[in-house]
């Protein structure tokens, strides 16, 4: 049997280890907090992100990030994106060598405009070869309890990406392989801004119409940062494109919709982030999205506007309408 470690306790870290030993393997979860990883341990529950789903024996936790690690064939990386850097660092010294480190993160590291890939390639030393991307349609409750679901698991080296596919497969969660890490990491941070507008949308009770039009025109948001940064331009129509970005902006189960529907309904950014401990990473990483699309000259209103809405220098009615009466350009679908 395998053994994999998951480094995060959230709702999608808990899910992909549920995942994981579905698929075959032991899994030690690293957690935040001591308290959280002797419940889970106690009662086979994470109560405090996925209630009432009982989790498979083969999953146990642990507040030790060296115990976590030890004898891991794998390391999953599931900690919010803005908290990697401090996290790595602070875990140098315990990362066994030679092993894959798969990101499930979805952001852009703020002020440095850096993939998670490239933070995890940074601070470990590890090379292409070794880290890996799983990104897709990936709504944690929905996993967790066994509903159907795909996904892309993208590594530089094919058998890697291969190897990681086994690890995961299991009779409810399929993993396709992919080369292009940019294109996968990329179309999982922009879409979380993209479901903050479509969420805006909601809250102010505008209908289908606005909302397949953010997605629509998100999605060539997201495709343009891609070309520009060398991505795969089929990646963006696939799973770890296209797949997840309706997901994310559809079902209420998402975090990003949930709290753009919030912010559309009147609510601030602190009183939403102050209801809840789930981490809607679109809310900082708009704002290195759009930086790092000015860095490559690429055009991204959308980002622009969410990234305004979050600091309080526009409100939600006046950034979709603003959308609108951008003046006209000729300009493909």
């Amino acid at each position: 049997m395998t053994r994999v470690a998951v480094f995060g306790a959230g709702s999608w870290g808990t899910a992909f280890a549920v995942v994981l030993a579905n698929a075959g393997n032991q899994v030690s979860v690293w957690g935040r907090r001591e308290s959280l990883c002797e419940s889970i341990n106690a009662g086979h529950e994470n109560a405090d992100y996925l209630p009432g789903l009982r989790l498979p024996d083969a999953i146990t936790a642990t507040h030790d990030p060296a115990a976590a690690a030890d004898g891991a064939e794998a390391i999953v990386l599931a900690v919010p994106s803005q908290s990697l850097r401090d996290n790595l660092t602070d875990w140098a010294g315990v990362l066994p060598n030679a092993v894959p480190l798969v990101s499930l993160m979805k952001g852009v590291e703020l002020g440095t405009t850096k993939r998670m890939s490239e933070v995890i390639a940074e601070l470990t030393g590890a090379g292409p070869e070794r880290i890996a991307v799983v990104s897709g349609p990936n709504l944690a409750r929905e996993i967790a309890e066994g509903q159907p679901a795909a996904s892309v698991v993208a590594c530089a080296d094919e058998g890697t990406a291969a190897r990681l596919q086994k690890l995961c497969h299991s009779p409810t969660f399929r993993p396709y392989t992919n080369n292009d890490v940019i294109g996968c990491e990329l179309g999982g941070a922009c879409k979380n801004v993209i479901a903050l507008a479509v969420g805006m949308a909601v809250g102010l009770g505008f209908g289908d119409n606005a909302r397949a039009s953010v997605i629509t025109r998100g999605l060539v948001e997201i495709a343009r940062l891609g070309k520009a940064l060398g991505a795969d331009e089929h990646t963006f129509s696939g799973l770890a494109g296209l797949g997840d970005l309706v997901a994310t902006c559809s079902s209420p189960l998402s975090r990003n919709r949930t709290f753009g529907e919030k912010l559309g309904q009147g609510m601030s950014v602190a009183e939403i982030a102050g209801a809840t401990r789930q981490v809607a990473e679109g809310v900082k990483s708009c704002a290195s999205i759009s930086e790092l699309a000015h860095r490559h000259d690429v055009e991204m209103p959308i980002v622009e506007h969410v990234t305004k809405v979050v600091a309080g220098e526009m409100t939600p009615k006046d950034m979709l309408f603003s959308l609108v009466s951008r003046s006209a350009k000729s300009e493909r679908w």
